[in-house]
């Protein structure tokens, strides 16, 4: 992570081909999955030399020019454009490693007075707070629960999302996004290099540098007791705290699932 622009550099350029860069499929096997460095220099307009130079980090802040260049080529939205220009950019001073912040108490209370399923969690995805719905709904919702880690290491999780393909590449891109340019993170080192030896699945996902802060509309689930169910999300930051996230998840009323919703409810309330 010592070198985040070169890698994130790389592993963009490894995924346009040169037919959807414009440039012809040439003869012969070609020894890279996507964009030979020369190709993305020629593209870019920049020199093989210096673009040599950023993917090795021996030129780590790039002009604004070249960072949007860059960005044409390898063919960024805009959120991975934004990522590619902070990583080019001066490297803001890193905060202290520090505990975990707390959930407020008038949040917490507020979780409990709500009767849709409600957690909160930080940005390495360690569930901090829930109430009672949220953890009859699913297992990796209960506090003291790392959500990445249950997602790509138990099969209970992989059961239980219907689309749990879709899921899991939204959760490594917002991952990414959270962490932002803090790529020296020791907690994310820790975090990344656990579930990197444990899922080939995340492995494969976090060599693509993907960054995505949209957040999904909709949450499915099939559920051992009330069956499928597809819920919407609403996702908030919490103010003044460090990366803290509030999720709500709720049902279009007089759906199947706001009724499957109401049954898991008074289940446990029983």
């Amino acid at each position: 992570m010592d070198n985040a622009l070169g890698d994130f550099l790389r592993a963009r350029r490894e995924l346009v081909t040169p037919a959807e860069a414009g440039l012809p499929a040439g003869h012969g096997p070609r020894r890279v999955p996507g964009l030979r460095r020369e190709e993305v220099a020629m593209l870019a307009g920049i020199s093989v030399e210096y673009y040599l130079r950023l993917e090795q980090g021996r030129d780590r802040n790039p002009s604004a020019q070249v960072s949007h260049a860059l960005a044409d080529v390898l063919q960024l939205d805009a959120e991975g454009t934004a990522y590619l220009m902070s990583l080019a950019g001066p490297k803001p001073s890193r905060r202290p490693d520090r505990a975990d912040a707390r959930v407020p108490e008038s949040l917490g209370l507020l979780l409990r007075t709500l009767n849709v399923p409600a957690m909160v969690f930080n940005k390495y995805s360690d569930v901090l707070a829930a109430n009672r719905l949220a953890r009859a709904l699913a297992p990796d919702m209960e506090p003291g629960t790392n959500r990445l880690r249950t997602l790509f290491t138990e099969q209970a999780a992989h059961d239980y999302h219907d689309d749990w393909e879709r899921y899991t590449a939204t959760a490594v891109a917002h991952l990414r996004a959270q962490i932002g340019t803090e790529t020296d993170d020791a907690r994310l080192h820790t975090l990344i290099g656990e579930l990197s030896v444990k899922s080939e699945r995340f492995r494969v996902l976090w060599a693509r540098h993907d960054v995505r802060t949209a957040r999904d509309t909709t949450f499915r689930i099939r559920h051992p007791t009330i069956g499928p169910v597809e819920l919407l999300v609403e996702k908030f930051q919490v103010a003044g705290s460090d990366g803290l996230e509030t999720l709500l998840l709720h049902a279009a009323p007089g759906s199947p699932s706001a009724d499957a919703l109401a049954l898991l409810a008074s289940l446990d309330a029983s």
